[in-house]
């Protein structure tokens, strides 16, 4: 494989830290939906400067439609890149650059698991974050001679500590619990960052975490999940390295909680703490930068018990920008998301309704996206 013959190189950049300045906040979107056709030109009227979308590698949205004889060649007929090509396309003819966050296993890379199980070989991982970060290389060629807009933004998985982007999340070993997600994590980090980095090309950054803002740490429970420093701290120690900076969902624990109001659990990260988790990145990574790409107010209507209303989303989704744009850490904040999801058990924190019609934190994040240009 042609990793192989890069491996001295690829050591070199993965040791080299990102930490310098970041050059002032990035403003943008998360969305994985890109479902209605006024999409493309919101994200134009809204200055979006990112789209953070997810990759999938395996699952029904996967990329992969079965084991590859070579995967590494963006070009081997197992990949399916349609969706994912026509996404950077039509974000490029409105300015905006894309955040691909690679997820999910396909079945025959875990022994038939489910996408949230990690993959048996790392191996299989890395060659798929290789091949798509040469086809978004900014000088991959389609057959009709368009040559694909370029990606410099990656992350590795989404929200993996959390059951919805790993299983399982504790394991028993010696009679003692550990945070199985976090040790499969650290290689899921790592064959992301070296698939990426073995391109060898200049100005790529991959970002590891991706952490939800709270977990239980009760392996025990009905549902265990992962607290994001007990995740963070065990990740490091599962080996974890080489990435350019720590990404992270701050989201409120309820609709009381304000951008600067400290979370009421001791063991959540949210947007008034955040500087915590720097904090512990620094301590055990160095400083490096901190996207929080992905971020969000539930409204009411039409969320009557998490959401607050159309004007306090606004206010604060201004009041967010203008706290990440103070702090020298944090390099991204994308909005979580452009419309509302058309159910109402959905997540309802778009800058617009189902329906189509603008909050008012739509003109917010427009106006915040303008100032900081």
């Amino acid at each position: 494989m042609k990793l192989c013959a890069v491996a001295v190189s690829v050591l070199a950049l993965v040791c080299t830290s990102a930490a310098q300045a970041s050059g002032g906040l990035r403003l943008g979107i998360a969305d994985g939906t890109v479902e209605y056709p006024a999409f493309y030109s919101d994200l134009g009227k809204l200055h979006a400067q990112l789209l953070r979308v997810q990759l999938h590698w395996g699952g029904v949205s996967g990329v992969v439609r079965g084991r590859p004889g070579n995967a590494t060649d963006p070009n081997d007929p197992a990949y399916d890149w349609s969706t994912y090509d026509a996404i950077v396309q039509k974000a490029a003819q409105q300015g905006v650059g894309i955040v691909f966050t690679i997820f999910g296993t396909p079945g025959w890379a875990n022994h038939g698991g489910p996408p949230t199980r990690a993959p048996t070989n790392a191996v299989d991982l890395r060659a798929f974050a290789y091949a798509a970060a040469e086809r978004y290389s900014g000088t991959f060629q389609l057959a009709d001679g368009t040559t694909l807009p370029r990606v410099r933004y990656w992350t590795a998985w989404n929200e993996p500590n959390l059951p919805i982007g790993l299983t399982p999340q504790w394991k028993k070993v010696n009679g003692k619990w550990i945070i199985q997600s976090a040790r499969d994590y650290a290689q899921i980090c790592n064959a992301v960052v070296t698939g990426v980095k073995s391109t060898l090309l200049v100005g790529e950054s991959v970002a590891c975490g991706d952490t939800a803002p709270r977990g239980n740490n009760e392996p025990t429970s009905s549902r265990p999940t992962t607290s994001p420093i007990a995740f963070l701290r065990a990740m490091k120690i599962a080996g974890a390295k080489g990435f350019d900076a720590y990404a992270h969902h701050p989201y409120p624990s309820n609709a009381n909680e304000t951008p600067v109001m400290k979370p009421t659990a001791s063991t959540a990260v949210t947007f008034g703490n955040i500087n915590v988790l720097a904090a512990e990145v620094k301590r055990l990574y160095g400083p490096l930068p901190i996207w929080l790409d992905e971020y969000g107010y539930q409204t009411n209507p039409p969320d009557a018990d998490l959401g607050v209303s159309p004007a306090k989303q606004a206010r604060y989704l201004t009041q967010a920008v203008a706290i990440a744009r103070q702090n020298p850490r944090v390099s991204m904040l994308l909005w979580f998301l452009v419309r509302d999801e058309h159910r109402l058990s959905g997540w309802q924190s778009g800058l617009e309704t189902w329906t189509g019609t603008h909050k008012p934190a739509f003109a917010a994040f427009a106006r915040a996206a303008l100032d900081g240009a």
